[in-house]
């Protein structure tokens, strides 16, 4: 065991692929693949670089001397500076030519904006893939009755498909939140040490044209449909906010999704999955704890809670530049998106395997439909001769006394055997069971889940590809 802290995202929860994308790694290669883009841009628009020296920058791409970087940064104490000279050592000729005209923030801010693409973009293959999991288990028990919960109190029947169906529509919220930031996120491009690209006036001889083609160069060369119009030396650090809202959105969405299953294996009527040989309790061998959902819940609030960090430091800013941003940025935006691929994973592994119990779910039903049924057998009571008000008295006083019995002598609701044999109801044993047919009180959520499914989640899942099919292996 290593004799340092290690972060649990890397150890427990988060994919590697998620790591790999905010490894150090891959943000030093992304420098360079700027750099060249930088160079290729301005060569293109006819300052003395030449092919030799692009050609040489990329053979050294992706073999970065780190130790050089390293050795440079100990004694600069600036880490793209460092990895300038480190990467002028393996490329002698192009030395000359590497970060032409930039500042640090054109490497550091265009990388930190190449990246959040990509890490939306994981998110986005996950959040539809636990929407098709979720979709097909509605789909699978959207004619199933069970108990509707207001203030957590049975109330009027829904079924288990149409409850899955809210879950569904918050996730679609979630995904059309990230659709949009992701459709309108861009690079900060060529902007200079204050945002006014007069570094790159002095370069092109005050061509403006010139100028704006270069960050134009650069956008198409990373895939973005354009850069930030103005700036200071940074992008503004509201896209970041913007950026972790939509994670918030997520982990929001995830909680309340955990808190329904916890109820619910609480109520035995739906578990998250359990494997063969896994451990409860090290006291309490018989438990089924939901450590799942509680783990799903745990990591949410710590992403709602970090969301407030880039609020925090957009709000914090200082004219065209300040540094009290970086430390800030270099933890939070990582380890929210870390978070919440570890959120999404272990969605995407309770929606799969989703354990149902119809016969608890039916035991649950009888002990609270007579109550919910007696509107129903009022109105069949005085469609035979009875009077509605007198009728509605002695329902009221049948409830009481046959909840006093459940709640106070832990009987079985006996509240249809009252019904039966006041006469004033003038209905037998087998009218009143007619009326306890759960079907009769589930409403429209078979048909609403069909519809749902159809119209607003299937068009998405056949424009995502192979998204759909995405799998999650737990760690732990």
């Amino acid at each position: 065991m290593k004799n340092a802290y290690e972060s649990p995202f890397n150890s427990r929860y988060a994919s590697e692929h998620m790591q790999a994308i905010f490894s150090p790694d891959h943000k030093f290669k992304t420098w360079r693949k700027l750099w060249i883009a930088l160079a290729e841009a301005e060569q293109s628009l006819g300052l003395p670089i030449t092919d030799e020296q692009i050609a040489e920058l990329k053979a050294a791409q992706d073999t970065i001397n780190y130790d050089v970087a390293a050795r440079e940064e100990a004694l600069v104490r600036h880490d793209v500076m460092a990895h300038v000279h480190a990467y002028g050592e393996q490329c002698p000729h192009a030395k000359g030519i590497i970060h032409l005209g930039a500042t640090s923030c054109y490497v550091g801010d265009n990388t930190d904006l190449i990246i959040m693409a990509e890490a939306l973009q994981l998110v986005r293959s996950k959040l539809v893939a636990v929407i098709s999991r979720l979709s097909t288990f509605a789909e699978q028990y959207k004619a199933l009755p069970t108990l509707g919960f207001t203030h957590f109190q049975p109330a009027q029947l829904v079924t288990v498909g149409k409850r899955a169906t809210l879950w569904i529509a918050e996730l679609l919220i979630d995904l059309e939140d990230l659709d949009y930031v992701l459709g309108t996120l861009k690079l900060l491009g060529s902007k200079g040490t204050t945002g006014t690209q007069a570094s790159f006036m002095s370069l092109f001889d005050n061509d403006h044209q010139k100028v704006k083609k270069v960050d134009e160069l650069i956008a198409q060369k990373f895939g973005f449909t354009g850069v930030y119009p103005v700036s200071g030396q940074t992008y503004s650090r509201k896209v970041d906010t913007r950026v972790m809202n939509i994670l918030s959105g997520i982990a929001q969405t995830a909680h309340k999704f955990s808190n329904d299953i916890r109820l619910l294996q609480h109520l035995k009527e739906i578990e998250e999955p359990f494997e063969k040989s896994q451990i409860g309790s090290s006291a309490m061998a018989y438990k089924r704890n939901p450590m799942r959902s509680e783990r799903m819940a745990a990591l949410s609030r710590y992403v709602i809670v970090n969301a407030t960090n880039p609020a925090l430091t957009a709000a914090e800013q200082w004219f065209e530049r300040t540094l009290d941003d970086s430390a800030n940025k270099r933890i939070a935006i990582p380890e929210g998106f870390l978070a919440v691929d570890a959120i999404l994973m272990l969605l995407l592994n309770v929606s799969s395997g989703l354990v149902v119990y119809p016969a608890v779910i039916a035991k649950h039903l009888r002990e609270e439909l007579p109550f919910m049924a007696t509107e129903n057998i009022m109105m069949e009571a005085v469609k035979r001769g009875g009077d509605r008000q007198d009728l509605h008295e002695k329902i009221r006083q049948h409830s009481m006394a046959a909840g006093a019995r459940v709640k106070i002598d832990g009987e079985s609701n006996d509240l249809l055997d009252r019904i039966a044999k006041d006469p004033a109801f003038a209905l037998g044993q087998s009218d009143l069971a007619s009326l306890l047919d759960a079907d009769l009180y589930i409403g429209r959520s078979p048909e609403q889940v069909t519809e749902f499914i159809e119209q607003w989640v299937e068009p998405i899942l056949k424009a995502s590809g192979d998204a759909k099919t995405m799998t999650a292996d737990l760690k732990v």
